[in-house]
């Protein structure tokens, strides 16, 4: 038995030779961002001139289970070496964030118990989501993408498990309406999302968008393949701005007015989004914009070429299309990001809502620097205001600038 185990210890030492030396995993792996500051030192980890030119890490954006893994070690290697003084700065990072976790979106059918064998070709029987309280019910997990719109492709579920090629549905409007839940993503659950299925049916920047568009950068949010048609929509609305079908037909027509309002509140706003990582917030800000030039009929190029720039981080591959469409040589990554103009956000006019007594009657949209006066003035002599004056007299009129009117009567 000695002699067994002493072979047994042999093989597995010349197999398995033992990494005696953690320090690569262990400080290497943590101490890893000093070594970009300076990569072509051959005497020091990063020297003291290279470490106050670059400092130490100003973001640093991973999972919240780095918090007690990578994280808790590089602060610790970096206070040591900061009490060595080999680094300037006692923090490794500057800001972290931590993003939160994308969740899936489980899809369910319903089988009914006890009733293996009893369909007409003798396979187990499924009963649609809305229909299942009439049975007793087990659900089961299925896999989300032979699911759409929470619609059962049946055909693609006979293939998926060959324990329900047999299997008999009862239906509701002719579809099977498949259950859902949010739960982690896992594969016991059948509904992991693989991204090059969306890229494939929808496009990279789509799935950039909608992954963007889901939640807050920091906080858990479910998947949900449903509503990434809305983002696919939009860059088709995008992209419909520059074309007429295949032909462009980008002007070089001054703006009006409220064409420069509409993508200078947008020009504000993302740049705003993107100082505080707010990027759901920016992805709205877009869709707004698409539907307002969209409205106005804009096609204008200084207008279009702005939007162009401040889409481009969130989707490069059609944003590069356009700006080569627009007639550019360099890659829209290099573009300067533009500048609003807080002249062209001002509002020109504002709506009061007009009251008798307390209860608002309409509405008047009058210009945004009439003096209270003349408001009060101009609102009393609407014909809108006869009906509701009946002649009397007003006891007393209270004016909030750019909000209300109230007649007391």
């Amino acid at each position: 038995m000695h002699a067994e185990n002493e072979l047994n210890m042999t093989q597995r030492k010349n197999k398995f030779p033992l990494e005696l030396c953690t320090m690569p995993g262990f400080a290497g792996s943590s101490a890893y961002y000093l070594r970009y500051e300076d990569p072509h030192n051959d005497n020091e980890l990063v020297s003291s001139e290279a470490n106050d030119y670059w400092g130490n890490v100003d973001l640093y954006v991973g999972g919240i289970e780095h918090a007690t893994g990578h994280l808790i070690y590089s602060r610790f290697w970096n206070k040591f070496l900061y009490d060595c003084g080999y680094v300037r700065d006692e923090e490794p990072f500057r800001k972290l964030v931590n993003q939160g976790m994308i969740q899936g979106r489980s899809n369910f059918v319903y089988r009914i118990k006890d009733a293996a064998g009893s369909g007409s070709v003798g396979g187990p029987v499924f009963v649609s989501h809305g229909m299942r309280g009439e049975y007793d019910v087990t659900p089961i997990h299925v896999d989300v993408n032979i699911v759409s719109n929470d619609i059962l492709d049946i055909e693609a579920f006979r293939e998926w498990n060959p324990e329900y090629r047999n299997a008999e549905f009862i239906l509701e409007d002719g579809k099977y309406i498949c259950g859902w839940a949010v739960e982690k993503m896992s594969k016991s659950m059948f509904n992991v999302v693989n991204p090059d299925d969306i890229v494939e049916r929808f496009g990279a920047d789509t799935l950039r968008l909608y992954e963007m568009f889901l939640g807050p950068i920091d906080q858990s949010k479910p998947w949900d393949t449903n509503g990434i048609d809305g983002v696919s929509r939009f860059l088709r609305k995008y992209w419909n701005l520059f074309f007429k079908g295949d032909e462009f037909i980008v002007s070089d027509e001054p703006p009006t007015a409220e064409e420069r309002k509409s993508i200078h509140k947008l020009i504000k706003k993302t740049g705003q989004d993107i100082e505080n990582f707010s990027f759901n917030t920016a992805v709205s800000a877009f869709m707004i914009c698409a539907n307002e030039l969209t409205a106005m009929k804009c096609n204008k190029r200084t207008v279009l070429r702005d939007f162009t720039i401040v889409l481009s981080p969130f989707a490069p591959h059609i944003t590069e299309e356009i700006w080569h469409r627009l007639g550019n040589t360099t890659t829209v990554c290099d573009a300067q990001f533009p500048e609003y103009n807080e002249e062209y956000l001002k509002e020109h006019t504002v709506t009061y809502a007009v009251s008798f007594n307390g209860k608002t009657r309409f509405n008047l949209q009058l210009p945004a620097d009439m003096m209270r006066d003349e408001v009060e003035k101009t609102v009393l002599a609407h014909e809108s205001a006869a009906k509701w004056l009946a002649g009397n007299t007003p006891r007393k009129t209270i004016v909030v600038p750019g909000k209300i009117v109230n007649i007391v009567l």
